[in-house]
């Protein structure tokens, strides 16, 4: 692997820092803390530093040469609401928060990225090094866009980044097109007629309503959807009830759909709303549906996308590159950010080795062997994306 020199050595530093982040998460919006060691160490760096996009969000701005070009690289800020399991010394120390995802890896990487670039005179242009809040479920990406970020800092194109367990170190993999799964959720209030258990001929029982409903959006994915097309249903909750006697009045049913395409996305809400409304009628109790449209899918530009892995390549080697992976039914709010702009979006192996475990699981961590890894890779990005123009040109003359 061809990691920069520097970077490399300043690999302890960048685990300290991650380690930090790591052991005081903070969720959606609530990053505080985090934003401000980003922007004390951008300011460290000599960056120009503008906080409080989407109340939380930082972007830092630096500007090399005369050339009138700039790109954005996005990394996300937030934790996840889960109670960790490690007990290694940086474990977190704020109950029920947890950097199960690898945001506070993601983090440092372009930290280490900015100081570098910072530092050095390898590129011409302007560089935005955006710091998202509220990935996880929330759409920071989304609220930064509406507080105007590519109108405050115009790009040409915008770069993503996440680890991936299960992927080897010094592994990438990228491709053009669908990335990750569109992201909507839903959710379903079946209202019968409650009662006394020993009578159910008195009610209307909204249990057996709701289970019906759950049976049959099983099919929806199998029988109504083009094989070739894919998709996802998930019910994630299921609530009625209150006593061992009483059958309750109410059933809310709520979980997500994952899909590629709005024709999907379309097809799977008709489908949902239509079949509660039928069952809930057969039965004689009433329903109200609801489906709203979270993250949309996340669509990698074609030359973007190329870029980036061939910038992969130049770090880690061409057989070291994954050019076509299969999508992830995951989703990504960076998704908000390449509907705006042409970019893309890269997976970094986290490790495949024995005990490594899934992002969103109690037992994951970021593998700090990679942090000046992925700071290179970012690194290498700027410097293909934005030559240094002015010297090529004086060097030619």
């Amino acid at each position: 692997m061809q990691i920069i020199p520097e970077l490399e050595a300043l690999s302890p530093t960048l685990t300290e820092w991650r380690r930090d982040i790591h052991a005081h998460p903070e969720l959606a919006f609530e990053e505080h803390r985090t934003a401000r060691i980003v922007a004390e160490k951008l300011e460290s760096f000599g960056i120009e530093v503008t906080t409080g996009i989407a109340g939380t969000g930082v972007v830092g701005t630096l500007s090399r040469g005369r050339a009138n070009r700039a790109i954005g690289l996005r990394a996300d800020l937030d934790a996840l609401p889960i109670h960790e399991a490690n007990d290694f010394a940086y474990a977190s120390t704020s109950s029920g928060k947890m950097h199960a995802c690898g945001h506070d890896g993601h983090t440092i990487m372009l930290l280490g990225a900015a100081k570098h670039l910072a530092e050095s005179d390898s590129f011409e242009g302007t560089v935005h090094f955006i710091f998202q809040p509220a990935e996880e479920n929330e759409g920071g990406g989304r609220a930064m866009i509406e507080d105007g970020l590519f109108d405050r800092f115009p790009v040409e194109s915008v770069f993503g980044m996440h680890n991936t367990p299960g992927m080897p170190v010094g592994t990438f993999a990228i491709r053009p097109g669908p990335m990750m799964a569109a992201f909507d959720i839903f959710r379903v209030k079946v209202t019968g007629r409650g009662g006394h258990a020993a009578m159910p001929h008195l009610t209307v029982d909204p249990i057996i309503v709701g289970a019906s409903i759950v049976q049959a959006y099983q099919t929806i994915v199998s029988r109504n959807i083009n094989p070739l097309e894919p998709a996802v249903l998930s019910i994630t909750q299921f609530h009625a009830g209150d006593a061992y006697n009483v059958i309750p009045n109410e059933v809310e049913i709520s979980g997500c759909t994952r899909s590629f395409t709005p024709k999907v996305q379309a097809r799977l809400e008709d489908k949902m709303r239509t079949l509660a409304q039928q069952i809930a009628a057969s039965y004689g109790a009433e329903v109200e549906f609801t489906y709203e449209q979270r993250y949309p899918p996340t669509i990698n530009s074609e030359l973007e996308a190329q870029v980036a892995a061939d910038v992969a390549a130049t770090i880690v080697g061409e057989t070291r590159v994954n050019r076509s992976p299969q999508p992830a039914m995951g989703s990504e709010d960076f998704a908000y950010m390449l509907q705006e702009k042409p970019g893309s979006y890269i997976w970094i192996g986290n490790g495949d080795g024995e005990g490594s475990c899934m992002v969103h699981n109690p037992g994951y961590d970021f593998n700090d062997n990679i942090l000046s890894l992925g700071a290179t890779y970012w690194v290498r990005l700027t410097e293909h994306l934005l030559p240094r123009v002015s010297q090529a040109i004086s060097a030619g003359s």
